[in-house]
């Protein structure tokens, strides 16, 4: 007997076997090559950040460590997970428990940290977006998504004033994961939830001249 789904299935097929698409060429012509100045490329990807409720802190690239514990106390962070090819230097003045992330580790298990700290590939201003590429400073997927905080470093230099722009200097063969503030939803009556698919805390740690 047929079921109702292969019955539905079999009439598409069908039917686009009849109608071959046509040859369509899709534009291609996205408005590229836009740039803003140093101060106004953070403040605008800082403006955007903040309204998605992430936090940001700004320092020099000299300043990195003391911003990151600084941060991550305040937040009570006492264990956190690091990719592997974080700059050890970025956790110099934090106290607390440091663990390497690694592929054999199940990604239940990241929950018992308090927060991951981690590097990021390229950020768009204009829509507070945070790309990160699974560059062995910045991990595996599971690293930014389980634990309840995600300290991101980013670097000024790194931030592009839009997404096509931003895009152009992805490798297009590595995992992206795009981030645009904590994780967030609303529910039937538009209440906001956080930490629903992914941390319910963002800090962002911009380094202005790096």
């Amino acid at each position: 007997m047929t079921t109702a789904r292969e019955t539905v299935l079999g009439r598409i097929k069908d039917a686009l076997a009849l109608a071959p698409a046509p040859d369509t060429t899709v534009p291609r012509a996205y408005r590229t090559g836009r740039t803003l100045s140093d101060g106004e490329r953070l403040a605008l990807f800082t403006d955007r950040l903040v309204d998605y409720k992430a936090h940001v802190h700004t320092c020099t690239a000299d300043g990195t460590a003391a911003v990151v514990a600084r941060v991550l106390r305040e937040r009570g962070a006492r264990r956190i997970g690091v990719p592997a090819g974080l700059d050890t230097a970025w956790l110099g003045a934090y106290d607390g428990e440091v663990r390497q992330d690694g592929a054999d580790i199940p990604a239940p298990r990241l929950d018992e940290l308090d927060g991951v700290v981690t590097a990021s590939a390229v950020s768009c201003a204009e829509t507070g977006t945070i790309f990160l590429d699974g560059s062995p400073d910045q991990g595996r997927r599971a690293l930014s998504l389980v634990p309840d905080l995600h300290v991101c470093v980013v670097d000024l230099s790194t931030v592009e004033v839009g997404v096509p722009e931003a895009v152009a200097r992805l490798v297009p063969e590595r995992p992206t994961t795009l981030i645009s503030g904590p994780s967030a939803t609303s529910d039937i009556e538009l209440e906001r939830v956080e930490g629903v698919h992914g941390p319910r805390t963002l800090a962002v740690v911009i380094r202005t001249d790096a």
